[in-house]
């Protein structure tokens, strides 16, 4: 007989949460990994050279700070940085993002007051927000007046919001938001994610992790083995007929993975809404080990955690739908983050890290590496001049190093009203008896936040019957 009362597959922010919500719950715990290190999304790792630490994938966590989940459980080791993210502009102009609404609001020139006006009210009500965003989706949502102010403008894409717009500089800012969906500007719910991460940046800023991403998924395995659950890694689960038996299982895997895995467990509704799972664009990343920092030539963002890099709106809304498109953009988006600015453990004393990504189409085989640094060297004039080594992922790279990352996704799924409705049910959770899935291709989706877990474990217990084994 089995000593576990769960077993989750995958070791993800999500499946670590779940058995975070586990364990709490006085279950025991079996998280099997089939990578030779825990973290998922969360790895860190040396790319690039001996002592230069790098975030494999994600970097900055506004909603990690923001999630409910992670605040219960004492998850720490947030580090802000000066200014949450910044927009160079040509001219060796910048829009910054910054803690402060009104001195962020002050560098939008004839839209300030727009932006004190609808950014506002939600930074009033942030932690509602944050509960009521990273609630599970149901037919009654949580906090309904927060939800109606914050869903409603934000059910508009982003290329209506823009024309409401007048300056170059609110334009270029709701852009580099806005394209964290990735997704063309003209999709819905486009708007609502630019007003979250505007919102987020105020209420809580934009944080990095002390040491490394990795530290989120090294502080929730130390409360999984201090409550008597067992982490293995290196051990890749074909079926869940393969696992000890137990009462609940959860999947941190993408749909694709999960009907693989749960076979006939899975019951014939939830296979169905399974096979209609689509995954999103991928991305080409590079790290880069730095002599010295990136020379911007504004005057801001070389105090920025993160720097949106493409130029004007109408440039970055043209690369975005070119992707969608199934084309590579000369001029691609990029996400920029330098960690090591504020966190002297990432690199050797007078060096520096580099972080950058742009989205391209899924399982794209394109190397993006000249197209991103001369994006950043046109805001940077010098930048090449200081690369010391570099490491790129591909979307192949990113599906090797993490499954879940289909074709390249790191999203969990393709951004879109149709996966909403999928995937938003009343029940999005159960998929079979005793089995969940938990990874972000359930609500609320993409972001290292470990709510898409908790949700499934919460939901997993509620069908549990009878007093669970002791440790």
């Amino acid at each position: 007989m089995s000593s576990f009362d769960a077993v989750v597959v995958g070791s993800g922010p999500n499946g670590l949460a779940a058995a975070v919500e586990l364990t709490n719950a006085g279950l025991r715990a079996l998280v099997v990994e089939g990578a030779s290190a825990i973290g998922g999304g969360t790895r860190s790792e040396e790319l690039t050279l001996p002592g230069f630490v790098h975030d494999v994938c994600s970097a900055m966590h506004p909603l990690g700070i923001a999630s409910p989940f992670f605040r219960e459980n004492g998850i720490a080791g947030w580090i802000q940085p000066d200014i949450p993210a910044t927009h160079p502009l040509p001219g060796g102009r910048v829009v910054a993002l910054r803690r402060s609404l009104d001195e962020t609001a002050a560098g939008l020139g004839a839209d300030q007051q727009r932006y004190r006006r609808v950014i506002g009210g939600l930074v009033d009500r942030a932690d509602d927000l944050a509960q009521a965003v990273l609630g599970p989706l149901s037919v009654i949502p949580q906090y309904p007046v927060t939800l109606a102010r914050f869903g409603l403008p934000g059910l508009a894409p982003a290329s209506v919001m823009s024309s409401g717009l007048r300056g170059e500089e609110a334009k270029a800012l709701l852009a580099g938001l806005a394209a964290h969906a990735i997704a063309p500007f003209t999709a819905p719910f486009t708007g609502a994610v630019a007003q979250m991460f505007a919102v987020a940046a105020h209420a809580w800023g934009w944080p990095l992790v002390e040491g490394g991403s990795q530290r989120i998924a090294d502080q929730m395995a130390a409360i999984i083995v201090g409550g008597g659950g067992v982490i293995e890694t290196g051990r890749l689960v074909a079926s869940i007929d393969e696992l000890p038996p137990a009462r609940i299982a959860l999947l941190d895997v993408m749909p694709p993975a999960a009907l693989r895995i749960g076979g006939s467990h899975i019951d014939p509704v939830a296979r169905k809404r399974l096979r209609r799972w689509s995954n999103g664009p991928g991305v080409f990343k590079v790290d880069w080990a730095l002599d010295g920092p990136i020379p911007w030539s504004d005057d801001a963002s070389g105090r920025s955690g993160t720097v949106h890099v493409g130029g004007t709106y109408e440039e970055i809304a043209s690369s975005e739908s070119s992707v969608h498109q199934g084309h590579h953009p000369d001029r691609p988006f990029v996400i920029v983050t330098q960690q090591s600015l504020f966190d002297p453990s990432r690199a050797p004393a007078g060096r520096q890290t580099g972080w950058g990504y742009c989205h391209v189409p899924a399982g794209s085989q394109v190397d993006m590496t000249d197209a991103i640094e001369r994006q950043i060297e046109r805001f940077a004039p010098g930048f090449r001049d200081r690369i010391l080594a570099r490491h790129t992922m591909g979307p192949a790279a990113y599906e090797s190093h993490n499954p879940n990352y289909v074709a390249g996704d790191i999203a969990g799924g393709s951004f879109s009203l149709r996966r909403t409705l999928q995937f938003g049910t009343s029940k999005p959770y159960r998929i079979g008896e005793g089995l969940y899935l938990c990874s972000s291709a359930t609500p609320p989706g993409a972001g290292v936040h470990g709510m898409s877990g908790y949700h499934a474990a919460r939901a997993a217990l509620a069908g549990v019957v009878g007093p669970p084994s002791q440790p």
